[in-house]
């Protein structure tokens, strides 16, 4: 049964019902309730482009993205029972700090030059040297996946006296150049703000990807897979900061978009002396992302053939920002959100901005995709490097 219905799910939406999820969704978008604690966002046409631009991408990821059908979901129900109970007998999930290990110093590197767009840059790689624990379900899997192996990190750096350091990470299906640079200004941090920038690129994307395209198996239904991806982005970019301090950085900050933003909150649990943390657009919630985007009638599906949302979030907790304490201080952190925000809803920001003791926040009247060309986002980033001592060496 499991297997026909899978088979007509995919069809389903094959066949075009992505176009009509997301034109209920739209149509909706004035009926639903705005989430508690927030300001009120304005209306009009300008508002309803930023929204269909949020639509149109999560048109294309319900049409496209691969997701685990038939026997490979019976084996994903089983594999993340044998995961919890492996957490609980490691005494993980009451203490997730446990479960992530220490990573060891960064010592061997390549970086090659490279350039783009008269924005010259160099390519940092290293052996991850991540692996799940011994024992742990999916491990063998996920070692072999050969091009995660290898860790990547787009580099541009200035000649001369140490500077601050600014560690971008990427969001969902980013890793490549042209767009990583793009999602940050990366022109303008480099140039103007005369900054020292590391854009890493996270696992299963880019270069280190295992699908057609980049993020693939991030978030296909594959859920253990989805908490060996988050560890290792964590031990990745943990890494890359310990390289970037024995290298004589002046200060460094992170600032992270989308699920970058989530892997912030985690490495910011970890790396208490970080000098400025800004979580942009944070999807904050795994569990959470998935209830808002798929259908109830999916839903309940899922939940019949064994995949059980209490399941999926006592699973994804080892790697849940908000089961570690905030390690930088509150005066230290930033957020910045979109009041219409369709993809990563505002209350992932919310949530998470209670969690770190209600830092500076803005909230923009715009969607997740239009933080490109809001300017209270480029506001709150220029604020908060200009307060945490960045910006000694800013062209402004």
């Amino acid at each position: 049964m499991l297997e026909k219905f899978s088979r007509a799910a995919q069809f389903a939406v094959r066949a075009g019902v992505a176009p009509l999820i997301v034109g209920a969704r739209i149509a909706s978008r004035w009926v639903e309730g705005h989430p508690e604690g927030l300001p009120t966002p304005r209306g009009g046409l300008a508002i309803a482009g930023k929204i269909a631009l949020d639509e149109f991408f999560l048109a294309t990821e319900i049409a496209s993205a691969p997701v685990v059908w038939g026997r490979e979901g019976r084996r994903v129900i089983d594999e993340m029972t044998d995961a919890i109970d492996f957490f609980q007998q490691r005494g993980w999930l009451d203490e997730p700090e446990s479960y992530h290990g220490t990573p060891p110093a960064l010592e061997e590197v390549s970086i090659h030059g490279s350039g783009m767009l008269a924005l010259p840059y160099e390519t940092l790689r290293f052996h991850s040297g991540y692996e799940p624990h011994t024992g742990e379900p999916g491990r063998e899997r996920w070692i072999g996946y050969r091009n995660n192996q290898t860790a990547h990190a787009w580099i541009m750096r200035h000649p001369g006296p140490a500077r601050p350091w600014i560690v971008c990470i990427p969001g969902y299906r980013m890793g490549h150049p042209f767009v990583d640079f793009t999602g940050f200004h990366a022109r303008w941090l480099h140039r103007t703000l005369g900054l020292n920038v590391a854009i890493p690129v996270l696992p299963l994307h880019g270069p280190r990807r295992i699908g057609r395209r980049g993020g693939d198996g991030y978030f296909s239904g594959d859920f253990v897979d989805t908490v060996h991806a988050q560890a290792q982005s964590v031990w990745d970019v943990r890494r890359l900061i310990g390289w970037l301090r024995t290298h004589g950085a002046a200060a460094i900050g992170v600032h992270g978009l989308s699920l970058g933003a989530y892997t912030t909150a985690l490495v910011a649990a970890f790396e208490p002396d970080l000098d400025c943390v800004i979580a942009g657009v944070p999807a904050a919630d795994f569990a959470r992302l998935l209830r808002s985007h798929v259908p109830d009638i999916v839903l309940r599906a899922m939940d019949r053939f064994g995949f059980r949302f209490d399941r999926i979030e006592q699973l994804l907790h080892v790697v849940s920002p908000f089961a570690f304490e905030p390690g930088v201080p509150s005066d230290r952190c930033y957020l910045y959100a979109g009041l219409v925000d369709r993809l990563a809803s505002p209350d992932h920001a919310r949530d998470l901005w209670e969690h770190w003791g209600r830092p500076r926040v803005t909230w923009y009247h715009g969607s997740h995709v239009s933080f490109l060309w809001e300017p209270e986002v480029k506001s709150l980033v220029l604020e908060a490097f200009e307060a945490q001592g960045l910006l000694k060496h800013a062209r402004i």
